[in-house]
């Protein structure tokens, strides 16, 4: 989600407002209203701002800052950070006000975030969450804790955000706005973490406690979790049921971001009931609505659903323009979620490699006292404690080192699926890209390979995930005993996978294929739990398909389509001109998000 975007938005309202010059005290009160209604009467902030501006040099300075602080929170609102850069330095430089320059970086985490500049936002929230201890003002650490809770969510790092989340909690006696703010964050990070237990009740909960606060705006948020829920389960009527329910209130709001997040599920859930026209009808408006945006969970969603849509209407050419711009939309989507996930690590290992060499610097300097003192007294205590800080020195540039090889292991592990341990599917796409351009440049033939195992998720239902786990390791590593080193081996999502054989030919690949499936018949089976799994196959080859690999993973899908449609546990190779089918495994398109 949007995280500047959630905290900064505010209400509608308004009432009129003469036009008198205030006094000293006047003023202050007016800043003070101006300052409690951003987030609870929008319009209303909004006259104050004017009427404060235009009586800005009757102002005292320290109630000039406030109202910088004010017009900067107002420019990141709509999107001008430059302004709002400028004016928040102003008071950071100026204001001898403690609370007001604490809150003002917490704007500036904010603003940073909001245009992904994340390390940046990560550094100076560390610094931000070092002064907390020395803020006593409830409003100004509540915000520093709402900011650091929906940063750390939408980072990934759920631990933190709940700690933080908590910290607010005990801190506040009573439900109020930020209470309800950082639950929709806890309620998030569990969600995307994967604990489902009991998850409908606790989000029912935080959707009482928004409303019981009068914020149906987060209410809202938590309701597309309450759906999303549903979706998952299978449960599509009940999905359209609460997201219509609600549906009015939150366009008459008017945030655009949640309103296509609405519209999103609201296209899945339609498709997913057959209701195809409702379905393209959301689809489309979260298009419209996207603008500039090409790289958003809702249109990644939208696109995904117009592409299935286009495909079971065996309209190819449709089919493959959503299909790219999905690959486009959910593959940058993907990128900005990794970026704050590697922003918050390269963060953490700078602060560590700093620390480090402070530590390193004092131990030298120790070292250096003692050499002078070992010039004087030329006493054998102190060479042996020299030896001793020599060994410390030495020890802290090991730890320097298994931080540097950390740094190394994190960045191998971006690339890589955590089940598996071969290619992630981000990786995968860009691996075989080139692998395909230097195909088509050295005019060389390569075949791409889909495999999905049959019935997979009876495994999973029947036997539980820690099994279907172990199985997919035992594919996995059947499949890697008849690959080369030059050959792309990537997870696609769930129980689909992928390689590219570059310089081999399609017999070669089908015997391959042959052996791989007859592999994986062998080794995945458990005897102990009867269990008994095979893979179908779909081949597509540049000879047929040419080097584009969109069009490869159309025929490649159409061919496992057919195994699957011919009774699985088989091998399907593509022509080159065989339309989609309704209900063909989509590798790309269907993905895990």
């Amino acid at each position: 989600m949007v995280i500047a975007g959630w905290i900064l938005l505010g209400l509608s309202g308004g009432i009129a407002y003469a036009a008198v010059p205030p006094t000293v005290d006047q003023s202050a009160s007016l800043l003070k209203e101006a300052d409690s209604s951003r987030t609870q009467n929008y319009d209303r902030f909004l006259e104050l701002l004017r009427h404060l501006d235009e009586q800005a040099a009757k102002l005292t300075p320290e109630q000039q800052e406030y109202l910088h602080y004010l017009q900067a929170w107002q420019a990141a609102y709509v999107g001008d950070y430059a302004t709002s850069d400028r004016l928040a330095d102003t008071v950071l430089t100026h204001s001898r006000d403690s609370v007001l320059r604490f809150k003002t970086d917490s704007l500036v985490v904010n603003s940073l975030a909001e245009r992904s500049r994340y390390e940046d936002a990560f550094r100076r929230l560390n610094l931000l969450l070092s002064r907390l201890q020395t803020i006593s003002d409830p409003d100004a650490r509540a915000l520093a804790l709402t900011v650091a809770t929906l940063l750390y969510e939408e980072s990934g790092q759920y631990d933190l955000a709940w700690n933080y989340a908590d910290q607010l909690a005990n801190e506040t006696r009573q439900p109020n706005d930020w209470i309800c703010k950082t639950g929709y964050a806890r309620l998030a990070a569990l969600y995307k973490a994967g604990k489902l237990d009991g998850i409908n009740e606790k989000l029912q909960q935080g959707i009482d406690l928004c409303q019981k606060v009068g914020d149906d705006l987060y209410a809202n948020g938590i309701r597309l979790y309450l759906a999303r829920v549903a979706l998952q389960r299978g449960h599509s009527e009940k999905a359209i049921a609460l997201l219509k329910s609600n549906y009015d209130a939150v366009q008459r709001r008017g945030y655009s971001w949640l309103l296509s997040q609405f519209d999103a599920l609201l296209a899945e859930a339609y498709f997913g009931t057959g209701q195809i026209a409702l379905s393209k009808q959301s689809a489309l408006q979260v298009v419209a609505r996207s603008g500039g945006n090409k790289y958003s969970e809702s249109l990644s969603t939208a696109e995904r659903v117009l592409y299935l849509m286009a495909k079971s209407q065996g309209d190819l050419r449709a089919a493959l323009d959503h299909h790219e711009r999905y690959m486009a939309s959910n593959n940058g989507w993907l990128d900005e979620v990794g970026a704050r996930a590697l922003a918050f690590q390269i963060v953490q290992q700078q602060l560590l490699a700093k620390k480090l060499q402070l530590d390193t610097l004092s131990k030298q300097n120790q070292i250096l006292q003692l050499q002078r003192n070992l010039d004087k007294k030329a006493s054998e205590t102190s060479r042996l404690y020299i030896l001793l800080l020599l060994t410390v020195l030495a020890f802290i540039g090991f730890w320097a080192y298994r931080v540097k090889r950390s740094q190394l292991r994190f960045m191998r592990q971006a690339r890589r699926d955590g089940l598996t341990d071969i290619f992630n599917r981000q990786h995968f796409v860009n691996e075989a890209e080139q692998q395909l351009q230097y195909c088509r440049k050295a005019g060389r033939e390569a075949c791409l390979v889909l495999i999905d195992l049959d019935h997979f998720k009876a495994v999973n239902d029947t036997y539980g995930h820690a099994v279907g786990d172990r199985v997919l390791k035992r594919a996995v590593a059947a499949c890697q005993a008849h690959l080369r080193s030059t050959d792309i081996f990537g997870r696609l999502g769930g129980e689909e996978f992928g390689i590219v054989l570059p310089e081999c030919t399609l017999e070669q690949v089908l015997a391959r294929t042959e052996r791989m499936r007859l592999a994986i018949v062998e080794v995945c089976g458990d005897p102990a739990e009867e269990i008994c799994v095979s893979a179908s196959f779909g081949v597509a080859t540049t000879k047929h398909s040419g080097h584009d690999l969109r069009q490869l993973l159309v025929h490649a899908d159409d061919a496992l389509y057919r195994a699957k449609r011919e009774g699985r546990n088989r091998v399907s190779v593509s022509d080159g001109r065989s339309k989609p089918q309704l209900g063909a495994v989509a590798v790309m398109a269907e993905g895990v998000q």
